[in-house]
């Protein structure tokens, strides 16, 4: 499909990243029709974005009179129906494969022929996501950076079926929104988890052995190496448990031990201590 045909979206998925992803279209001027399970999920995700847009509005991005419209723009449902009427569509639930294949199914099923439909995965295989829907052509990976409508990457992955011109129309469409997309084939983690998820397996085993505290690690990559946030306060912005299931994809992707999840990693998710999101990881957060 031709990116002067794309008037509505469908996402898939109001969490932290389907909600970021329908607000970036909703502000780019499309119709967003944001699908999930559950009215409450729908709900927070609509707060989300009217708080997101506030940000806007006070760092001059947006005006007051601009809000209404962009609000107006997304259409939260719970009716899968719904999507018929979508002219590109981006799941953006958790990952697992098993959700993501249910998800990327039904949506395969109620779309029609020719409609793009991409996933915001950030390690599983596109080519396997692909082979599970009538549509491997038409699959694409577009894999978002969190917070969605701060960052500009867009990680934009082809499976070994994905055509010509969804790569092409996809690219066209991240450049709308006001991306930056970076093209990048097919492999566990593609280019950012592969080369991120290392890092942050690496500072968790300077703690867990004791080389130096969570607040030492990360000092010494912002002010050594120049990094925004430490691997640590990374990891927890991300959720620990997420990063635990991103190296478990690239640990059974490349069989190399050398993705072996830290086992303090794993035993902070095993306590519940996810990160910023449950208030507790690497380091504790206000209420």
């Amino acid at each position: 499909m031709e990116l002067s045909a794309i008037k509505t979206v469908a996402v898939l998925g109001a969490g932290t990243m389907g909600n970021g992803i329908a607000h970036v279209f909703a502000r780019a001027g499309f119709n967003v029709i944001l699908k999930d399970v559950d009215q409450r999920f729908l709900d927070r995700g609509l707060e989300t974005i009217g708080k997101n847009l506030d940000r806007e509005v006070k760092k001059g991005k947006l005006t007051d009179a601009e809000k209404p419209g962009v609000l107006a723009k997304i259409h939260a449902t719970t009716d899968a129906a719904k999507l018929s009427s979508a002219d590109f569509a981006v799941e953006a639930v958790p990952e697992r494969l098993d959700l993501k294949l249910g998800v990327l199914r039904e949506a395969d099923s109620l779309l029609r022929p020719g409609v793009i439909l991409a996933s915001n995965t950030s390690s599983i295989s596109i080519t396997t996501l692909a082979a599970a829907t009538k549509r491997p052509a038409e699959f694409i990976g577009m894999h978002f950076m969190n917070p969605v409508p701060m960052m500009a990457l867009v990680e934009v992955i082809r499976a070994i079926q994905t055509s010509d011109a969804t790569f092409a129309t996809t690219i066209a469409l991240c450049e709308k929104l006001g991306k930056k997309p970076v093209a990048a084939n097919d492999a566990p983690g593609f280019v950012s988890n592969r080369v991120l998820m290392p890092m942050i397996n690496e500072a968790a085993f300077c703690v867990m052995e004791g080389v130096a505290t969570p607040e030492a690690v990360d000092a010494v990559m912002k002010l050594g190496m120049n990094h925004p946030m430490g691997p640590l306060e990374l990891a927890d912005f991300i959720g620990l448990d997420v990063c635990v299931d991103i190296l478990d994809v690239l640990y059974k992707g490349f069989g190399d031990p050398k993705y072996r999840a830290c086992p303090h990693l794993r035993k902070l998710v095993a306590a519940g201590w996810l990160g910023r999101k449950s208030g507790r990881g690497f380091y504790t957060y206000p209420a």
